[in-house]
């Protein structure tokens, strides 16, 4: 398993991105957490196998329906806690 932490740049809050984000994640049988920044960005935090984890990269840069998405900034990182599903965090 792997861990992807990805910070999403544009339009992103208040058009569902989260929503879109969890969504896909789930599709995927990935586990982790979606969230909005106080700067207007949108963090993701994902597990999972590692081409899993790069389909949902496509799948960040693509958005939601009323989103635009500008930028995804993508690190890897060997997990150091487990997630039991995919969650939106306030």
């Amino acid at each position: 398993m792997q861990e992807l932490h990805a910070i999403i740049l544009g339009r992103v809050q208040g058009v569902m991105y989260r929503d879109f984000a969890q969504r896909k994640a789930r599709g995927l049988g990935l586990v982790g957490y979606v969230r909005n920044l106080s700067d207007g960005s949108v963090e993701v935090v994902a597990q999972g196998a590692r081409e899993k984890l790069e389909a949902y990269i496509a799948k960040l840069h693509r958005g939601s329906l009323l989103s635009h998405v500008e930028q995804v900034e993508v690190s890897w990182h060997v997990p150091t806690q487990t997630y039991p599903d995919f969650s939106i965090r306030w």
